[in-house]
């Protein structure tokens, strides 16, 4: 279980350092604060998504499951509120694409660690 926490952490932050690199209206600094905002996200994901995805059931439902990239941006701009300025993402927008895009990275680094280790 230890080592499934880890490999999300070093998952969560290689893929916040690659959207930091992508979008110039996201910005972490450095590696430490992606560290950081990895195990904040990683925390909120545990806890705050999962009371979201329950009162946001119907709509979510209603997108097919697309609702839920806009639950992981609240996620995201949770993270840059509670590290104030060493994760800043500008917008809600931003905010979306940088969901999509951390979603896809974590899928596939995280099946390739996966292969590598197991």
């Amino acid at each position: 279980m230890l080592k499934n926490w880890l490999i999300s952490i070093v998952v969560n932050t290689v893929a916040i350092l690659a959207v930091a690199e992508l979008f110039d209206r996201v910005h972490v600094e450095g590696v430490t604060a992606a560290i950081l905002a990895s195990v904040i996200l990683g925390i909120l994901n545990a806890i705050v998504k999962p009371i979201l995805v329950i009162f946001t059931l119907p709509i979510t439902f209603l997108t097919l499951g697309l609702f839920l990239f806009v639950i992981n941006a609240i996620t995201l701009m949770l993270t840059q509120w509670i590290l104030a300025g060493d994760f800043v993402i500008e917008g809600f927008g931003t905010a979306i694409l940088a969901a999509i895009i951390i979603t896809i990275l974590n899928t596939i680094l995280q099946k390739l660690l996966k292969e590598v280790l197991d």
